[in-house]
């Protein structure tokens, strides 16, 4: 899976608790919880979501390093099997 096909993921995962946004205006390293005005939980079900999408596992320990797009995009592409 290519960073490209990785974005269309986490766009659309994004789109299901933030429906008015549009994830592509996001710059690479804005903060997608800031820069959407989503909460933890609705966060947490993005990164469920993906988890689902992709097959990767991302640890609780985890979560505070996919606060932007371009370090989602990298840790799930360094972890699709």
């Amino acid at each position: 899976m290519n960073q490209e096909q990785l974005q269309t993921i986490i766009f659309a995962e994004l789109k299901t608790i933030a429906p008015e946004s549009d994830p592509a205006e996001l710059s690479p390293d804005e903060n997608i919880r800031e820069a959407l005005d989503i909460d933890s939980y609705s966060f947490l079900k993005v990164l469920v979501g993906l988890n689902e999408q992709t097959g990767v596992d991302i640890p609780e320990a985890d979560y505070g390093k996919l606060s932007t797009l371009q370090a989602m995009t990298e840790y799930l592409a360094a972890r699709i099997r």
